[in-house]
């Protein structure tokens, strides 16, 4: 077993993982000839980087244009540090950020479902990417399916957990997040308290904050600088940030400015480890196409639900799959979805009274109704489902919240 001890700094939370689906789409989008050729250029630095997660998938995106079929995209973030010394010793290589991106060309939307790190369940056997195996094992935290068998394992972990099949799937570590926001010149978070952590070097103050760089990842990172100080907050924490970089980028001048797509190109094809599915440009340009016109109350971050409980001495979250069977299923059937709460962390910024005609449709644990006050077609998720789309502006509550 894993020791989880020796890791004080562990996790990026949810951060990096879905920052690199999100630069995919945006980067590779906007001004497709001007992107493709970028990311033609960085064609051998993507492939050398790549590896067969053995998922047996099937999909494949036209040679020219969006792709025309569902795709689940797999996005996971390492707590290794990837080797800078400045991260400390960190020990086991963990997938503390295991996020499933799912987009329908169809129904015009895109869901991403974070997996907390601790949820305790068994794993599948696994393959390799040089084919050796990893026999299925009894539960153990979701985090230790990377280190059991690198990214093949986590996607074939994914795949079973979940009843999703994997398309396609990307690693990156802590610098893929500082490079990343610094190419994008930033995001500006809305902070309803202050949120300090010595500990993280974060010191912030109410109100707009524009964070890039080292701040951005200590912003991610923090769980002790939120009022719940668990990694179950820190997820919506991330989520605030996430929605805010989506209604940034989509309103700035970076989707029509060719530096600033090559930059992020540049820094996605240097911190990114794909499959051999995704890495090649034209898959990710098809993707691109398909993911740059959906609408902002159309893209989704979920986080998986779950109950914190203990183990004998050890913390862990339980999976609630009847509470996560609407969700699932919603995937399954290319639907958009309308999360059922706030996260831990997050408070709303312009609060809107609640719709009287949602709160009579509201959805019960095992069966998913549209939602009267969502996109056309969502499904509107349970309570206990908590996550926002990226329409949603909200603010982080910090610990002095």
């Amino acid at each position: 077993m894993v020791r989880h001890g020796r890791l004080p700094r562990r996790g990026v939370g949810g951060s990096i993982a879905a920052l690199i689906g999100i630069v995919l789409a945006v980067v590779l989008a906007s001004t497709a000839s001007v992107a493709a050729v970028a990311v033609w250029r960085l064609g051998g630095t993507i492939s050398s980087r790549s590896v067969d997660i053995k998922t047996g998938s099937t999909v494949r995106p036209p040679a020219l244009g969006p792709i025309t079929q569902p795709v689940n995209i797999l996005l996971v973030g390492s707590d290794s540090g990837g080797g800078n010394a400045a991260y400390g010793r960190r020990g086991e290589t963990l997938n503390d950020v295991t996020i499933l991106i799912h987009i329908s060309p169809e129904s015009r939307s895109a869901t991403a479902i974070s997996i907390p790190r601790d949820l305790w369940v068994p794993q599948a056997a696994c393959t390799r990417s040089d084919g050796s195996r990893v026999g299925a094992s009894g539960p153990r935290k979701f985090n230790e399916a990377l280190y059991r068998g690198g990214l093949p394992c986590v996607a074939q972990v994914v795949a079973a957990f979940t009843g999703l099949p994997v398309d396609y799937a990307a690693l990156i570590e802590f610098d893929g997040v500082v490079e990343m926001s610094n190419a994008l010149g930033g995001v500006t978070v809305c902070l309803a308290s202050p949120i300090k952590d010595p500990a993280a070097g974060l010191n912030l103050p109410a109100g707009d904050n524009t964070l890039q760089g080292s701040t951005a990842l200590a912003f991610l990172r923090t769980r002790k600088g939120l009022a719940a100080g668990s990694d179950l907050a820190r997820i919506s924490n991330q989520q605030v940030f996430l929605s805010a970089m989506m209604r940034q980028v989509k309103s700035s001048t970076t989707l029509t400015d060719p530096v600033k797509l090559y930059n992020l190109a540049t820094t996605a094809a240097r911190r990114m480890t794909l499959s051999r599915e995704l890495a090649s440009p034209t898959t990710m340009v098809s993707i691109a196409l398909a993911l740059k016109d959906i609408p902002l109350d159309r893209i989704s971050f979920i986080q998986y639900p779950n109950s914190p409980a203990m183990v004998g001495a050890t913390s862990v979250t339980l999976p609630l799959p009847k509470l996560a069977a609407p969700l699932i299923s919603a995937v399954r059937n290319d639907q958009a979805v309308v999360a059922g709460s706030a996260g831990q962390a997050q408070v709303d910024s312009t609060p809107a009274p609640p719709s009287p005609a949602a709160s009579a449709t509201a959805a019960p644990s095992g069966s998913p109704a549209p939602t009267a006050s969502g996109p056309p077609g969502a499904v509107q998720l349970p309570t206990g489902v908590t996550g926002q789309s990226a329409a949603d502006q909200t603010c982080s509550r910090g610990s002095r919240g």
